[in-house]
């Protein structure tokens, strides 16, 4: 699934950001109180909720990294300056 991230992977991304709950709610347009329980392993958002919250991390700034055997993570993506043609 493109989609699936995990509740960690959100909270490392806010992290990672300086986001606040409130914050990621506003920019995903998902309820605070959906994200909150999220984070929380409390249930299993919808899929589109999924991709709101991944979208609005993405256009922030932040790279999933999928499941390779060292496990799921999140960074920071470069800004386009930084990027050379060797990246």
């Amino acid at each position: 699934m493109p989609d699936a991230i995990s509740a960690g992977q959100v909270r490392a991304a806010r992290a990672l950001l300086g986001l606040t709950r409130e914050q990621l709610a506003d920019a995903s347009a998902v309820p605070l109180r959906t994200l909150a329980r999220f984070e929380l392993d409390d249930g299993s958002p919808q899929q589109r909720t999924l991709t709101a919250i991944r979208t609005a991390l993405e256009a922030a700034g932040v790279e999933f990294i999928p499941e390779n055997g060292g496990g799921a993570g999140v960074r920071l993506r470069k800004p386009a300056a930084e990027l050379s043609p060797s990246d």
